[in-house]
């Protein structure tokens, strides 16, 4: 299985399955001299962390992330720094339940990649999804965490808009309020109401989707490329490569497609606080803080659209390995609701892309 590596000159190849020993990461081209510890590291990962309330999987693992590799006490200040070396971050799984799934061993669970993963390499890990689970994301999550410390003037922050049909009131958006519920909810009621909608869908055996938005303010202008790497080419490819990501927009998306010329354009004064050299403050950011696939120096705003969670306790029709028609109940610990804990990988997904472009953008205008 190659393309397990995304990102040009901040490069992060994730390694590991499900229900393997361990899942882990390289990180690839993080400058040096950066102070990086494993705790810098594990505060992200704790908030992706399973198993922390009613409303996500029950697996219980720990997430504890080690570092190999790519740092040394510096020998002057004794604090620990990136070398500019690879950076390999080892996460052991602790409570994986094989058993869970032999069962279902020789089925192909509808919603799954376990017919997409058998037909292309002759072979699948039935245990959990492998490669496909959700665990997978643990390993960006902590290579996210590095790349923050390539942009410390970014601020980098995410939060579930939508649940099922349900969306937020966007009047009563408060950051403060995302980690204080167990949804990372800005909308203080909306959360509220989460808690019995989800409890209801969870006691019923099944599941459903959820829109999550990121938000990175402090981007400067100028990182991207017109054509091939347009930052929100990049930025779409970024989310939509984590499990269970069925759609992506970026600033006003789809919604674009409603609105008029006029409505649209994100109009300009002369404003020299907006950059520092005289750049424009822009009136509103319909783009997304993205214009020909270049950061304008507003907040870069991407949201993506996660599905319910394919393995549910109602029985499905589907096929075996050997073609003949049956049906398939999945057992297991399972989130109700995946786009809970997709909130900080999207997070980490657009920490790395920024990283990756602001290097890239030093690297050919210095």
């Amino acid at each position: 299985m190659s393309h397990n590596t995304f990102g040009h000159l901040f490069r992060v190849t994730t390694f590991g399955e499900s229900h393997g020993v361990a899942i882990g990461c390289v990180v690839d081209g993080c400058p040096p001299l950066i102070p990086l510890a494993a705790d810098d590291i594990q505060q992200d990962l704790d908030r992706r962390r399973p198993g922390q309330s009613r409303f996500t999987t029950q697996r219980q693992e720990l997430d504890q992330v080690k570092i190999l590799s790519g740092v040394m006490a510096h020998p002057e200040s004794g604090v620990q720094v990136t070398t500019g070396t690879p950076i390999a971050l080892l996460i052991e799984n602790t409570d994986q339940r094989s058993k869970d799934y032999s069962d279902i061993k020789d089925k192909y669970r509808p919603g799954h990649a376990d017919f997409t993963y058998e037909a292309k390499y002759g072979i699948r890990d039935y245990r959990g999804g492998g490669r496909s689970s959700a665990r997978e994301t643990a390993s960006r999550v902590a290579a996210g965490a590095v790349a923050r410390k390539v942009i410390p003037g970014v601020t980098i922050r995410a939060a579930l808009v939508q649940m099922g049909p349900h969306k937020i009131d966007r009047e009563k958006w408060d950051w403060e309020e995302v980690a204080r519920n167990p949804f990372f909810c800005p909308d203080k009621d909306k959360a509220a109401f989460f808690e019995d909608y989800l409890d209801s869908i969870r006691k019923s055996g099944s599941s459903i989707g959820a829109v999550i938005e990121v938000v990175a303010e402090g981007v400067p202008a100028g990182l991207g490329a017109p054509i091939y790497s347009k930052l929100d080419s990049d930025l779409a490819s970024a989310m939509m490569s984590i499990n269970a990501v069925k759609g992506v927009e970026i600033g006003e998306g789809f919604n674009a497609a409603a609105l008029s010329g006029e409505e649209n354009a994100d109009e300009m004064r002369s404003s020299s606080s907006n950059t520092g050299n005289n750049g424009p403050a822009f009136l509103s950011n319909h783009a997304g803080g993205i214009l020909g696939g270049i950061s304008t120096g507003q907040p870069v705003v991407v949201r993506f659209a996660v599905k319910p969670t394919s393995s549910i306790l109602s029985p499905r029709r589907t096929i075996d390995r050997g073609g003949a028609d049956t049906d398939i109940l999945t057992k297991g610990r399972h989130d109700p609701c995946v786009g809970i804990r997709a909130v900080p990988v999207g997070e980490a997904m657009m920490a790395c892309v920024l990283a990756d472009h602001l290097l890239r953008h030093r690297g050919q205008v210095a």
